[in-house]
């Protein structure tokens, strides 16, 4: 493994945040910036130059985290409130916002006691390969995640906006397989073909105005879905005689599906809620980044990143927190794990609907080859970094990485495993166990007796209680769907 080497300019990170820095005299910290890194950096700015680093302003690196956050993850909430009550939600919610808050309070002072700003050179400096190990598998194993995710809103949602424009249903252009496999081939792959990503860059403001707009969508429907929900052809017969008649109201066939369906629970305890841990974990997860937008940041300190981080990660939680809430609100125990397809219950030809979807598609199909960058470049570090750039090596790696993810998206029965398996680990590993674990080892100025440190080993504890016992319970509802469903052939 090629080390990186240390270039003459230094960054220098100014500790002014708290009355501990200076008990220890620790004031400043110059980190070493790897000529790899600039490299990598390179790749992703659509000039390829180096000038805007150091030159984020405050609102900028809150647009950027906010980006970084907001994900996939947001159309799984409402499944998860529907699993846990609207109460256990909240309280879940909250922890998780926190307890991220805290993973990113101690990578910030991990960089500066560390000198790095990548989070595998934390690893290393900690732990050595093993620990670079750790950190480059969960973050590809994170990024795979959310390349499957958006895939399978390809899957999902594609089909629907066919459908809408041509009426057909069993033809197979109208087929979530297919059409994954058609998108991959033909727009995504030729995209990650490409040295330089940076123009896709401007993606992620999309993605983020896409999912503002959806959110506003859910909202509205709120007050414009019935509950229970209607069958479609009532729905459409409601809708025709709304427009061509003056009936105030209408007695209409509902699809009843059991007791007081449309009553929101407070506390739901079920098979589906160990499920909620791994879908908030996945929706927060954004510690990659951290370290990166540190660096860019303009006149920067650790308090004045971690009030982006405060400022972000409070958004991000109202956003989530109305989206889950208005999306259960609106179909109650029928909320499926992919929030916008659950729309399709009610109406395929929603305009509103049919223009959310195909906001959603463009952003994350564009954002698919934005996310298998930082994978390729990290397995082309691992097993090839002493050689020069091969564009046999490049392609093959990038064919493999999507058909990987593609066969995932094809033959994993719902996006749920997905956001469950993901969450439960990679994003565990990223939130709870590697920061924590990277402070305990790197951040020398303080003794295992101080309350930073046995607070960082609790947390690491938790992490792995919090892995271990979410991974355990989704194996365990795997195997349970799995003997029923034998059971039931």
């Amino acid at each position: 493994m090629k080390q990186p080497t240390e270039m003459n300019h230094l960054n220098t990170f100014t500790e002014d945040d708290d009355s501990n820095s200076n008990d220890y005299g620790y004031k400043e910290k110059k980190v070493p910036y790897s000529t790899d890194m600039e490299a990598e950096i390179q790749n992703f700015l659509p000039d390829g130059t180096l000038e805007r680093r150091s030159t984020a302003s405050f609102g900028m690196s809150v647009f950027n985290l906010g980006n970084a956050i907001m994900g996939s993850g947001i159309l799984g909430l409402s499944y998860a409130m529907a699993n846990t009550g609207i109460a256990l939600f909240v309280i879940l919610l909250i922890a998780v916002a926190i307890f991220s808050l805290y993973s990113v309070h101690l990578l910030l002072k991990t960089a500066n006691e560390g000198g790095a700003l990548v989070y595998e050179q934390l690893g290393y400096k900690a732990f050595g390969m093993p620990g670079k190990l750790a950190a480059s598998c969960s973050i590809t194993m994170q990024n795979i995640g959310a390349m499957s995710s958006y895939l399978y809103i390809v899957k999902y949602e594609l089909p629907i906006v066919i459908q809408a424009f041509t009426g057909t249903t069993d033809e197979w252009y109208v087929n979530g397989d297919y059409l994954v496999l058609l998108v991959s081939v033909t727009i995504i792959l030729p995209l990650s073909l490409l040295k330089n990503l940076g123009y896709l860059g401007y993606t992620s403001g999309l993605s983020l105005l896409c999912m503002v707009f959806f959110l506003i969508v859910v909202i509205i429907k709120k007050f414009q879905i019935p509950c229970p929900l209607l069958d479609e052809a009532a729905l459409n017969e409601t809708l025709s005689k709304m427009v061509n008649s003056t009936f105030p109201r209408l007695n209409l066939t509902a699809v009843d599906y059991s007791g007081d369906t449309c009553a929101p629970e407070y506390v739901v305890v079920n098979s589906q809620t160990v499920y909620a841990v791994p879908f908030l974990t996945f929706a927060f997860v954004c510690h990659p980044a951290i370290l990166p937008m540190y660096e860019e940041l303009k006149d920067r300190s650790r308090r004045k990143m971690q009030s982006v981080a405060n400022v972000s990660f409070l958004a991000m939680f109202i956003m989530y927190l109305l989206a889950a809430l208005f999306g259960y609100l609106t179909f109650n125990i029928h909320v499926e794990p992919e929030l916008l397809h659950t729309y399709s219950k009610i109406d395929h030809n929603d305009v509103i609907l049919l223009i959310v979807r195909l906001a959603v598609l463009t952003a994350v199909t564009l954002t698919v080859p934005v996310v298998l960058f930082p994978i390729r470049t990290s397995v082309n570090q691992l097993m090839c970094a002493s050689k020069e750039f091969s564009w046999v090596r490049h392609t093959l790696i990038t064919v493999v990485l999507l058909a990987g993810t593609n066969a995932l998206v094809i033959f994993v029965p719902t996006i749920r495993d997905i956001f469950g398996f993901i969450g439960a680990s990679a994003a565990g590993m990223l939130i709870f166990i590697l920061p924590s674990a990277f402070y305990i080892k790197l951040v020398k100025k303080e003794s295992m007796k101080s309350v930073q440190k046995i607070g960082a080993t609790a947390f690491l504890i938790l992490g792995f209680i919090v892995m271990i016992g979410s991974m355990t319970l989704i194996i365990l509802d795997w195997t349970n769907n799995s003997t029923e469903n034998h059971e039931g052939h």
